[in-house]
């Protein structure tokens, strides 16, 4: 029978994560299983009951699961965020955000479910068995067959990592060289497409620095754990580098070293605990979050009065005052451990005042505490974080402290940041001989010092990367190419451009990074040249874009390679649409204006070009102002292949947002993690889908299907021998009425309706000709659709990396960012948003009180203020 604390999960094993509800996040499976659980309960456990209620034992195991973490409540709403479980210390925090949010008795989880499969299946990477020492992870490091294996005489890493025994130097020039329930598996609830590139979702924008009351510099001077990173020795990285495999990739401690609060304090009882005398800690930060944690769990306050590298002694705030409570802790030298030499206690006084916060609740605990959170989903959000701390130690931290917390756990897990400039030039050199072919191109500038050149150190300027897999794909994707930019969170800024393609299946692919300063002429000049040199030599490429004038003056460089007839340039049409309507207001014009570009003949642009002029003949000015190929689908001469905006590009972004906030150099093995997962899973879909005889991709298969559906009561008239020119007249079931004429010709592709050629693959009316003719319709499709050539594009793949601990050291200059580049440690940060007409507040909306809700003033001239003030005063 259940005991009194026992209480019901709901997990839900089908559908997917729904977000931006109205709750914020919603599981779609509406047949969920109740499973009942206590806060004994380990992950084990609860991953075991689930496969066995399911019935599944041999068939599926359970990756990870998604809990429905309640965030806030505002009266009887409920908002919603995704959280990972992935261990027992995850799972701490939903029995946690039970007791803390009484309204939400019943948790919800979605468990990933995935079949069962040899360690080894659909993969062909050589796995050998590091040596590995006492107390370090066991499983087998990952090592390429054309890349030695190295015997590690160091603690291995418990996760794939970047790096290659190698030689050589980098400077401002290009190389290039040619039973379950104890595994933990990890991918994004809605597939690899989702984990790389269709997660939508927007996190809350932090912001890019927050100063805190110590002026502590975040990563700095902090000494990194076990796990954290640093430019020697090995190093561990988080699930989401790896989101496809990440049995090895769970972090784990290292023995001898505690990793985070999880594992210094596990059980949910610890800090109640009195101490002892000749209690031992492996260093003094261990101490004092002991202490601190001790304070915490009673709600008193306690002062330090003596702290240095000897000895540590606390007192309480009442000592004197009828509390005797006082703690001395010394390091033994020989050992290099602290021990408590003198304890009195416990407190014998009481809380003086009632408060959410407690003073010794600073950003260095609430660090220790994250920090399992933060290594299994860097983009968890501050309120997760902020709630899941108030429901572990019953005070409520402020937004700043958390920030803080999370930056500092950022800076011990990815390495620090200054120090993660300098791993780039040593990241060069490694992924170029751990991938023959990889371009990679650093740029720094002189550091001057009193008027001289310091040889020693080198200002980061740029980096421009591709890889080979990259540039091999290139070359069957369609023949355009979407480039955008986005900024950088932390504590350095910077912005990520980056170049998109697009494969025939429309799944999009990152082809090409930058990291420079931000969107400039000279930054986007630099980009491109090297896109332009290293990826896409092809003639008559297209690109997709916006209308910053750092592009056009990079395109339109004589010596850029990027003119016509070699390249071509198209405009976003939602970036002219937002230009548009910061002249004319309204969304009605808006939309004409976006019908007018997506029309795909001259007689329907026509069309709606006069509706818009009917409106206002201004609008049609100003559009006209705009050359019509570089906005209209009906001149794009069959370059678009449909694709009107740089969506792609900016869904792309909001993937890498979880990413932006960290150290660059973890941004750059992000990049490579990433695209090795999505080689391998879209090569197996291409792959699977060849071995079923396939011809196509499904994409163009879904849209012939759509044809097919669509396709009405036509008459055909043949006008040659040959049989390639046609008319279809278009008529009611009936026969009663005409609903239009189309000159099909199937010689050259093209249609009146304009799909034909817009898309390349045969519209409705193009499928009847071939249909009356008897020829089959998959000789006018273009190369592109084939799934022979969506395969091409995952063909190559990518080698996996080996321990950075092999790397030589770099003997270069230092690289370090410029200290002008920082961002301003005081004051509010300044928004990297553009902002346009899409954020504009409605103009006819009145204006309300904040403090009394009522039109017509404002918060500090309302009269209920007045009338407390006066009334206050009698």
């Amino acid at each position: 029978m259940a005991s009194e604390e026992s209480f019901v999960v709901l997990v839900h094993h089908r559908g997917s994560i729904k977000r931006k509800t109205r709750s914020g996040v919603k599981f779609t499976d509406k047949d969920p299983l109740c499973i009942v659980v206590t806060p004994q309960t380990s992950y084990d456990d609860l991953v075991r009951s689930v496969v066995m209620k399911l019935g599944l034992e041999d068939a599926k195991r359970v990756k990870k699961f998604f809990y429905r973490i309640p965030v806030t409540v505002l009266q009887d709403t409920v908002k919603y965020d995704c959280f990972t479980i992935s261990n027992d210390e995850d799972l701490q925090v939903m029995f946690l955000c039970r007791r803390q949010f009484p309204e939400v008795r019943t948790p919800d989880l979605l468990a990933k479910l995935v079949d069962v499969v040899s360690s080894s299946a659909g993969s062909n990477w050589n796995t050998t068995t590091l040596a590995t020492p006492a107390g370090s992870s066991s499983r087998p490091a990952v090592a390429s067959s054309s890349v030695p294996v190295y015997q590690p005489v160091v603690q291995a890493v418990a996760s794939p990592s970047f790096a290659v025994d190698l030689n050589g130097s980098v400077g401002e020039y290009v190389r290039s060289r040619e039973n379950l329930p104890n595994d933990l598996l990890g991918v994004a609830p809605l597939g690899v497409g989702d984990g790389l590139l269709g997660d939508a979702d927007e996190d809350d924008v932090e912001p890019d620095m927050i100063d805190d009351d110590s002026g502590d510099d975040i990563g700095a001077s902090e000494p990194a754990l076990a796990a954290g990173g640093s430019s020697t020795g090995t190093q561990q990285y988080p699930p989401h580098f790896f989101s496809l495999d990440l049995d090895a990739m769970r972090q784990e401690g290292v023995s001898g070293h505690s990793v985070g609060f999880g594992a210094r304090d596990a059980e949910v009882t610890a800090g109640l605990t009195e101490f002892q005398v000749g209690q031992q800690f492996q260093d003094k930060d261990e101490a004092l979050l002991s202490v601190k944690t001790y304070n915490i769990r009673r709600g008193v306050q306690y002062k330090v009065v003596e702290s240095d590298h000897r000895r540590y002694v606390g007192k309480c705030s009442e000592f004197g005052n009828g509390c005797t409570w006082l703690i001395r802790l010394s390091l033994r030298k020989r050992k290099g451990i602290w021990e408590v030499k003198r304890y009195n206690g416990p407190h014998t006084c009481l809380a003086t005042s009632i408060s959410s916060d407690h003073r010794s609740l600073d950003y260095h605990v609430i660090s220790a505490f994250i920090m399992p959170m933060v290594r299994a989903d860097a983009s968890v959000s501050i309120k997760v974080l902020l709630n899941a701390t108030a429901a572990h130690f019953g005070f409520r931290p402020t937004y700043r402290r958390v920030w803080m917390a999370k930056q500092k756990a950022i800076a011990l897990i990815y390495g620090d940041w200054d120090e993660s400039y300098n791993e780039i030039p040593r990241w060069v050199l490694g992924v170029q001989l751990m991938m023959p072919g990889t371009v990679a191109v650093l740029r720094t500038s002189p550091v001057r010092v009193g008027g001289q050149v310091d040889e020693s150190q080198a200002y980061f300027h740029r980096l421009f990367w591709t890889f080979p897999s990259c540039i091999e794909a290139f070359r069957y994707c369609k023949p355009l190419v979407s480039i955008d930019g986005t900024h950088l969170y932390g504590k350095y800024g910077g912005t990520l451009l980056i170049a998109i393609a697009q494969d025939g299946n429309s799944n999009i692919l990152p082809v090409a990074f930058a990291l420079v300063e931000g969107e400039n002429a000279e930054s986007w000049t630099f980009f491109l040249s090297h896109l332009r040199q290293h990826m896409t030599p092809q003639p008559g490429l297209l690109v997709i874009s916006d209308r910053h004038n750092g592009i056009k003056a990079a395109l339109e460089a004589l010596d850029g390679g990027w003119l016509p007839p070699s390249a071509y340039r198209a405009f976003c049409i939602r970036h002219v649409a937002a230009n548009f309507a910061l002249t004319f207001k309204g969304k009605d014009a808006r939309r004409l204006l976006v019908n007018a570009a997506y029309a795909k003949t001259e007689v329907e642009f026509d069309y709606r070009f006069d509706i818009l002029r009917s409106e206002d003949p201004a609008m049609c000015e100003w559009a006209n102002r705009i050359d019509y190929s570089l906005w209209t689908q009906h001149r794009d001469e069959r370059r678009r292949f449909g694709h009107m905006t740089t969506n792609i590009s900016e869904c792309v972004n909001s993937i890498l947002k979880g990413v932006r906030n960290l150290p660059v150099a973890s941004l750059v093995k992000a990049t490579y993690g990433r695209l090795a997962e999505l080689f391998v899973c879209k090569g197996r879909e291409a792959k699977a889908q060849m071995g079923t005889g396939q011809q196509f991709s499904q994409h163009l298969v879904k849209s012939i299907e759509a044809n097919l559906k669509t396709a009405r009561c036509f008459t055909l008239t043949l006008y040659d021998r040959d049989n390639s020119e046609f008319t279809v007249a278009e008529t009611t079931p009936t026969g009663s009425f005409s609903l239009g004429t189309y000159r099909v010709s199937l010689a050259s592709r093209t249609c009146d309706c304009g799909y034909f050629q817009a898309l390349h693959f045969p519209c409705q009316h193009a499928l009847a000709c071939c249909a009356y003719s008897r020829v089959t319709w998959t000789s006018y499709v273009h190369s592109v659709y084939q799934i022979t050539s969506v395969f091409s594009v995952y063909r190559m793949g990518f080698t996996p990396p080996i321990p950075e601990g092999f790397w030589p050291p770099y003997d270069g200059p230092t690289v370090i960012l410029d200290p002008d580049k920082r961002r301003a440690r005081e004051g509010r940060p300044r928004s990297t948003r553009i902002r346009t007409n899409m954020d504009e507040a409605d103009p006819n909306r009145p204006k309300r009180c904040g403090l009394c809700h009522q039109p017509g003033h404002t918060r500090r001239s309302c009269p209920q203020l007045g009338g407390s003030s006066q009334t206050g005063g009698h």
